[in-house]
């Protein structure tokens, strides 16, 4: 997952949506946090620790001139505060990062990076990942298999 996410953070930039969705212990949290590290990195920004937002349900970075939104849906009490959150914004001018994304029902973005997680039975730490999203989104099944370091 991180060399996936360090392919990935230089092709975002402001207003990209990655949503992620897959079961508990899927990995969403550890690639929210290598994405939201690389990002960091690439913007030469200070590295952060970062935490889950279960409770805070979002956390937001700079990196350098662009904000970073990481949003976890999981405990979200119903769809009304999907609004209170105010994720628009991040949508126009922000790269988010959301987790728990199917939560997000008719207001997820539609030009996003969907990335669904899941477990491969009897593999620890292997996760089977789907790739969905408009077109545009193409290069990220090549950033998928971009080779980890050695």
């Amino acid at each position: 997952m991180r060399a996936f996410a360090r392919a990935l953070a230089p092709q975002l930039a402001a207003g990209d949506a990655v949503l992620l969705t897959g079961p508990v212990g899927a990995g969403k949290t550890a690639l929210a946090r290598a994405l939201i590290g690389a990002l960091l990195a690439r913007a030469g920004a200070p590295a952060e620790e970062v935490p889950s937002p279960s409770y805070t349900l979002v956390q937001t970075y700079r990196a350098g001139e662009t904000e970073i939104w990481h949003a976890d849906l999981y405990r979200l009490g119903d769809a009304g505060e999907l609004t209170e959150l105010g994720l628009e914004d991040a949508y126009a001018d922000a790269i988010a990062v959301i987790e728990w994304a199917d939560r997000l029902g008719p207001l997820a973005p539609p030009d996003a990076l969907w990335v669904d997680l899941a477990p491969v039975p009897g593999r620890d730490t292997a996760r089977a990942v789907r790739l969905a999203g408009p077109r545009r989104w193409h290069w990220a099944a090549d950033a998928l298999t971009a080779p980890g370091p050695a």
